[in-house]
């Protein structure tokens, strides 16, 4: 009886302890070099073991290079046209980068090549649906482009595959959920988009979460978002979707939360160490999350900061 009495109190603040924990999330952030420029609603992507920053609401050009092994930055040559809220892709040792805003407001359907080895960029065929804050993920070597806001800021349920091989764009499906500052990713061979926001408007945050199946060319819905957001990134590590940042009315986001396609369930992580929106996630052994405005709106940031789960 008298063991019961000493370690009873002793198992209570344990899991105590561990309640605590778990509600503060699981992980680790570290800090990597700043970005040489600040930017926000910026399209990155992971290649070769670099990442690249493409874009920004402030008109940049100037292509930013990350080498996580070497924590620097480099500069490529500057993409042909300022574009933001774009979508990027590494693949096959190329860099694509997709649709976005030009002009100001203008959706646009461009699409352009960023090659590495040559430092140079070339134009490929046109994206079907003109529209900016898409999303971008590749299943089977094809870049599927969803979701966005094309004329008027209205969004679109475009869902747009492109082959590189063939350099030709298709229709598929539409995504049943039309929006934009979406996330998207793709684990084993399906595709999910997730979040984002109604027409352009960040008080009409939503938590969908919507899973395409290339087989069948069809969508089905899964497991909401647990925080309604929008302008928000996405990278995948181990299996799952983590979903960071994003904005709202009130402020922005340091949420870190995780989908496991396999459970259909969330779970929530150690919060970024600065809120933000418009920013991008690439993984190159541990997720990168680059850029993005600490407030809501035309804000900025060179942030850098480095994800281990």
């Amino acid at each position: 009886m008298a063991k019961i009495q000493i370690f009873f109190p002793a198992l209570l603040l344990g899991l105590f302890l561990g309640s605590v924990a778990s509600a503060q999330g699981t992980g680790e952030w570290t800090t990597g070099a700043a970005m040489p420029s600040e930017r926000s609603e910026v399209a990155v992507a992971a290649l070769d073991g670099k990442i690249y920053v493409v874009g920004g609401f402030g008109g940049q050009q100037e292509l930013e290079i990350y080498d996580p092994a070497g924590d620097r930055w480099s500069r490529g040559a500057a993409i042909p046209r300022a574009l933001h809220h774009a979508g990027a892709i590494g693949l096959n040792s190329k860099l694509y980068v997709i649709g976005g805003y030009a002009n100001g407001w203008d959706p646009t359907n461009s699409v352009y090549e960023y090659d590495p080895a040559g430092d140079r960029w070339r134009s490929l065929a046109a994206m079907p649906t003109p529209r900016g804050a898409l999303a971008v993920a590749v299943i089977d070597d094809k870049i599927h482009a969803v979701g966005g806001s094309g004329n008027d800021r209205r969004n679109t349920p475009a869902h747009e595959v492109y082959d590189p091989s063939t350099d030709r764009w298709r229709a598929l499906a539409p995504l049943p959920t039309p929006r934009d500052h979406l996330a998207a990713a793709t684990v084993n061979g399906r595709l999910y988009a997730i979040g984002g926001r109604v027409d352009g408007s960040y008080s009409r945050n939503l938590a969908a979460n919507e899973s395409y199946d290339p087989a069948a060319d069809r969508w089905e819905a899964r497991k909401p978002l647990p925080t309604p957001r929008s302008g928000i990134a996405a990278a995948v590590l181990g299996g799952r979707i983590f979903v960071v940042g994003g904005e709202a009315p009130a402020g922005t986001f340091d949420e870190v939360e995780a989908y496991d396609p396999r459970s259909d369930s969330w779970t929530s992580h150690a919060p970024m160490p600065t809120a933000r929106h418009g920013l991008g996630a690439a993984v190159v052994g541990k997720m990168h999350v680059i850029a993005g405005g600490p407030s809501p709106g035309g804000s900025a940031s060179s942030a850098n900061e480095i994800f281990t789960p």
